[in-house]
């Protein structure tokens, strides 16, 4: 064990038998920011009964985020209670995996998302925003829910790119059966006493039934892709890689690992874009001067034609609308991690083998690093405020070498989606604020409607 001289880290108080166990189980996020605030950088968070007590540490400043996810990252591993309810949910795909598997696996997706092959979905990102503008239109929706409305997107999207098929009749069992699963998860991570899940709980019974759904739906993408014989998007997809290795002696997949890295991918592939994009247009349509500005920058550079993949630089400001929204709405509002040997972080000491989180929730709106951290202004993101601030004081992405592979796809989805939205659209919000919560990704407990204010041609 490493020698460490920091000093103990301050304790969030709770209820005297159970800690922060409730806290945390309703409100984890606001839980974790009253922790910052209230105690600093690096807090010690209990939860339980004593004996069977959980403690975990938040680290909430940039540069303990760089410590844990790049700088220190071999010694912060995905082995904690929440990665393991996760692999439970989930399987051991790249999202969950560690070492050799993890290794193995990103080298096998790692070709789907060069620089070179993600400027080539550009085009089906545009046609698959061109259908649902066009559903738009023909349905006459005066007001629509951005969040579900781009989930749909981001869910087409990422079948067309990634599994060569259309899941578009799979949308309501995704979109219905992720929250769930994902509050699963948290229950059994916060609980200090875990039920085997093969007991016929009323908690597991419902999460059997989500798992049977989403089972389903990847069995028939895989049958589907197997079936069709041919790529979607230049070139080989993502299920005609797992598929193809799975007669590769080096590099072989089973049905069972074929059908989690689906799950993950399912997963993974759309939550980003479709949080980024669904806050972007919600919060435009609460801020009609930031629009305006967003709308002169989309008429200017692209004047009525569709977006590609060289108009990303020349969109600057419909960029930082997306990150702002990025910011104060992180699709991974919290990030955890298990410490292999006793370090330090900000002067304090962490215990081997404590659970640690970092939480982009926090430092996103750490007042070390973002005035008004509350306020929506895409101008925190010009590239000399950009270079003013610390590395990790936005990480939506993570970071390190467990940084998400999808970004760049991300970000090019999100700035030509957006961009091709407000082209023809303006927003106008009718619920102004949208209650979240945190699961496995951010998760919303009401709608975030938009009046739609079609725009002359």
């Amino acid at each position: 064990m490493a020698i460490t001289t920091g000093t103990e880290a301050p304790e969030l108080a709770g209820l005297p038998l159970l800690g922060s166990m409730f806290d945390l189980k309703s409100d984890s996020l606001g839980t974790f920011l009253r922790a910052q605030r209230e105690l600093g950088d690096v807090v010690k968070i209990t939860a339980g009964p004593p004996g069977i007590r959980a403690t975990v540490y938040g680290i909430f400043s940039a540069e303990g985020a760089q410590q844990v996810l790049a700088g220190e990252s071999a010694n912060f591993r995905k082995d904690n209670a929440f990665y393991r309810e996760i692999r439970e949910s989930f399987g051991n795909g790249l999202l969950t995996s560690q070492d050799e598997d993890y290794l193995r696996q990103r080298r096998l997706v790692q070709p789907l998302f060069t620089k070179r092959r993600v400027d080539g979905y550009a085009a089906a990102v545009a046609a698959e925003v061109t259908t649902l503008t066009g559903e738009w239109e023909d349905g006459g929706a005066g007001t629509v829910d951005v969040l579900h409305e781009m989930t749909r997107l981001a869910l087409r999207a990422v079948a067309r790119i990634l599994f060569g098929t259309d899941v578009d009749a799979a949308v309501e069992i995704v979109e219905r059966s992720f929250p769930e699963l994902g509050a699963y998860v948290l229950s059994r991570g916060y609980s200090p006493l875990k039920v085997p899940r093969d007991w016929p709980t009323p908690a597991n019974r419902r999460a059997a039934v989500v798992h049977q759904a989403l089972y389903e739906v990847c069995d028939r993408i895989i049958a589907e892709r197997r079936g069709s014989g041919r790529a979607a998007v230049e070139g080989d997809d993502l299920l005609t890689l797992l598929v193809g290795a799975e007669s590769d002696e080096d590099d072989s997949f089973d049905a069972t690992e074929l059908r989690e890295q689906v799950l993950v991918f399912l997963l993974a592939g759309h939550e980003t874009t479709a949080t980024s994009l669904g806050f972007a247009l919600h919060l435009l349509g609460r801020h009609p001067e930031v629009l305006k500005r967003a709308h002169e920058e989309v008429d200017r550079v692209l004047d009525g034609r569709t977006p590609g993949a060289a108009d990303l630089d020349a969109l600057p400001y419909v960029t930082r609308v997306l990150k702002e929204a990025m910011r104060l709405f992180p699709a991974a509002p919290v990030i955890g991690r298990r410490a292999v040997a006793a370090t330090e972080v900000g002067g304090v000491t962490i215990p081997a083998g404590a659970d640690v989180i970092v939480a982009p929730w926090v430092t996103h709106r750490h007042p070390a690093y973002w005035e008004d951290a509350e306020r929506f202004d895409p101008d925190r993101f010009t590239p000399e405020a950009e270079a003013a601030r610390p590395r990790y004081a936005w990480f939506p992405f993570g970071g390190g070498p467990r940084a998400c592979i999808g970004q760049h796809f991300s970000m090019l989805e999100s700035v030509i989606a957006l961009a091709m939205i407000l082209q023809k659209y303006g927003f106008e919000a009718v619920d102004t604020e949208v209650p979240v919560g945190s699961a496995i990704t951010l998760t919303t407990h009401g709608p975030a409607r938009c009046r739609l204010v079609p725009r002359k041609a």
